[in-house]
């Protein structure tokens, strides 16, 4: 699945420089380490201590990525919701933000579809079911602030 909740800090790491244009060399030269020290840090080798959260924020400012996010928040037990700015919403935009959310709930119900095929929901399923649902569940909250602040905004009374 395409936005699964990572277990690891070390499954956030390597997602996040598998989606790096450039690999490995441009991810290292972007935070400024040459790649031997960039790689001991990433995949914590030689007893380094790993990319600091900073570090892993601008890799991923740079790949459009949220598995740090996404992964601080499930160990918590929660999922991550980016904040919308309002002067970057309008009617198109919501319209966009409420056909990705329910693309997002169709793939929970055709997981759940393919995992009641043989009537049993495995703890592999229910994981994959659980992913695609934190997922439609963060594009909703995202798509209601958006539109809360879309109209606030233009109304004059802001938040």
């Amino acid at each position: 699945m395409k936005n699964q909740v990572l277990k690891t800090r070390r499954e956030v790491v390597s997602a996040i420089i598998c989606t790096f244009e450039g690999g490995r060399e441009r991810a290292a030269a972007h935070i400024g380490l040459p790649l031997k020290k960039f790689d001991n840090h990433a995949y914590e080798n030689n007893n380094c201590r790993p990319l600091t959260d900073l570090q892993i924020f601008d890799l991923e400012k740079v790949t459009g990525t949220q598995h740090l996010a996404n992964y601080v928040a499930a160990m918590y037990g929660g999922m991550f919701v980016p904040i919308v700015h309002p002067e970057n919403l309008d009617n198109v935009e919501m319209y966009t933000r409420a056909v990705q959310t329910l693309a997002k709930r169709g793939t929970v119900d055709q997981i759940i579809a393919q995992a009641l095929d043989d009537g049993v929901i495995t703890e592999d399923e229910a994981e994959l079911i659980l992913n695609a649902h934190i997922s439609h569940m963060a594009a909703r909250t995202t798509e209601v602030h958006a539109a809360i602040d879309l109209y606030c905004a233009k109304s004059g009374k802001g938040q």
